[in-house]
């Protein structure tokens, strides 16, 4: 089996990157990371990489004069590393229509909400305010809209009458831990396609492993 080149995009603690390198790291996993790039030095998530000896680079957004020259210069570097996949993990930049495009079908981000609903920021206290009795999350192949895309899979959480916006993040975040690696050794084994806008699983088994069930 030919293991899919992954980059990862971070910006902080990279507490999904660690998920995702569990992951990568467990027998016949179709995927294996083999680069986690940061747009700020000195964050937990470079350290996490450097721990489970995965090379890391660094690229500034403040040195370049707008988004594409930054995005340029994190595709050079993601191309010098020969990946395949690239996934957004807590990587706090939006991308422009050309990073989107160059990387079409082959970037993957994770969204806390159980998206259409709740895309952009706040999503927590935004459920909290909505009344919702499920949240959760949702990983999607990027489009130039801001949290759109074909829907890999979610996990939903439900939101508990004592639940505040930090009790309820965390709770998100398990299973965002679940739910990304899941999406991820699916789609880079090729087990999930695409019709469309519209992400189909390829058997009957694998729709179950995309829709992770609420757990307290």
């Amino acid at each position: 089996m030919t293991r899919k080149r992954v980059g990862v995009l971070i910006s902080g603690r990279g507490s999904n990157l660690q998920a995702l390198l569990d992951a990568a790291g467990e027998p016949d996993c179709p995927f294996e990371i083999v680069l986690v790039l940061s747009n700020k030095p000195d964050v937990q998530g470079l350290a996490r990489a450097a721990a489970a000896g995965v090379a890391t680079a660094v690229v500034p957004h403040r040195d370049f004069a707008d988004r594409e020259s930054f995005e340029r210069a994190v595709t050079e570097t993601l191309e010098t590393a020969q990946v395949d996949l690239v996934c957004q993990a807590g990587f706090m930049r939006v991308v422009t229509g050309w990073f989107v495009a160059r990387w079409h079908n082959r970037l993957l981000n994770i969204h806390p909400s159980l998206l259409p609903a709740f895309p952009g920021l706040d999503t927590h206290s935004r459920a909290l305010a909505a009344g919702v009795k499920l949240h959760g999350c949702s990983v999607h192949l990027v489009r130039e809209t801001v949290d759109e895309g074909p829907i890999l899979g979610q996990a939903a959480v439900p939101v508990l009458p004592d639940d505040d916006a930090e009790s309820l993040a965390a709770r998100v975040l398990q299973a965002e831990h679940r739910l990304y690696p899941t999406c991820l050794k699916l789609y880079a084994a090729g087990r999930i396609r695409l019709q469309g806008e519209t992400a189909r699983a390829d058997s009957a088994a694998e729709p179950l492993q995309l829709m992770i069930n609420p757990t307290i």
